[in-house]
């Protein structure tokens, strides 16, 4: 079969597709020829170097935890008759590749309403987004600042803020990301890669936090009243979220780490919750880059240039 692998950490160019053996699954595992598989930062970030593989697998290495498509073969202890059957699942790496093993158990049966890149955009950043405006409690009269507002989980996050009554301020960098922030509902919007661009949007109650640095640290000194709040669920710079005493102190607001990546079990629920939402017309997921599997490279590039919108795919 083909797969997209790496030899190295480096730039994009590492990855190259090459023929491998077809895998095998395992007890609990279902295979599955994949039709599109989507693309996370997280892998981008794991492919340069930035942060270390989680597995701790040697290379070379094939990037990729989503996964849709058909399964073609069971392992021991999964029923036959889940051969056929459509599905978007999740795994620990591997799913840049035409067939993949994924745990029977993480293998959800596709809604035939939803098309296979709905599902991926939905999996698991449907999760996370749904997962991040629970945990932040929001209410109608919050303002919520919703960063990284052009991605995969920020576009989600702008829609759901407002299905909850909020007014939405959403950072993002480049107009284009703006402009497609400002279509899915935001009230504002603003450039938070420009200096000084706490000046245009005021006090907030609510941050969606996950770029870290020092955007995390000039979105916390935007936060004010009783019942301010920042929730992180991610540090897309590299550069985890700090914010010392001297300025925790004065500002008091509350830091809520997002802990869904700890709790696996609540995945395929909120999952299908993202996908009702969809399929009811209240949350539209936004694909943006659409590319066949040897264009990994590619994908992975258009992140680093702060060009990706929405949620990536690769087909196969």
């Amino acid at each position: 079969m083909r797969a997209v692998r790496y030899h190295e950490y480096g730039a994009p160019e590492v990855l190259r597709i090459e023929e491998v053996d077809d895998p095998t699954p395992g007890e609990g595992e279902v295979l599955v020829r994949a039709a599109a598989t989507g693309v996370n930062y997280f892998e981008v970030q794991v492919r340069a170097g930035v942060i270390p593989e989680p597995l701790d697998r040697p290379l070379p290495h094939t990037p990729g935890i989503e996964v849709a498509g058909t399964v073609v073969a069971v392992g021991r202890g999964v029923g036959l008759d889940r051969i056929g059957e459509r599905v978007a699942g999740t795994v620990g790496a591997g799913g840049y590749a035409e067939l993949v093993v994924v745990p029977a158990a993480a293998a959800v049966r596709l809604d035939d309403r939803l098309g296979e890149h709905q599902a991926l955009a939905l999996l698991g950043q449907g999760a996370t987004a749904l997962g991040v405006i629970e945990t932040a409690e929001i209410e109608p009269g919050d303002t919520v600042l919703v960063e990284a507002a052009g991605g995969g989980i920020g576009t989600l996050l702008v829609q759901l803020a407002k299905r909850a009554g909020a007014r939405v301020v959403a950072g993002a960098s480049g107009a284009a990301k703006r402009q497609v922030a400002a279509d899915l509902g935001a009230d504002a919007t603003v450039d938070y890669t420009k200096p000084g661009w706490t000046e245009e949007v005021g006090p907030v109650t609510v941050v969606l936090e996950t770029v870290g640095g020092q955007i995390a640290r000039d979105a916390y000194s935007l936060l004010t009243g009783p019942r301010a709040r920042m929730v992180i669920f991610g540090s897309a710079s590299g550069v985890p979220v700090e914010i010392t005493s001297q300025q925790l102190l004065p500002v008091g607001a509350s830091l809520i780490p997002f802990s869904l990546g700890y709790r696996p079990q609540r995945w395929p629920e909120l999952a299908r919750r993202a996908e009702e939402l969809t399929v009811r017309g209240e949350l539209t997921p936004v694909i943006g880059t659409v590319l066949p599997l040897a264009e990994a490279a590619a994908a992975h590039r258009a992140f680093e240039d702060r060009t990706a919108i929405g949620k990536t795919i690769l087909t196969v």
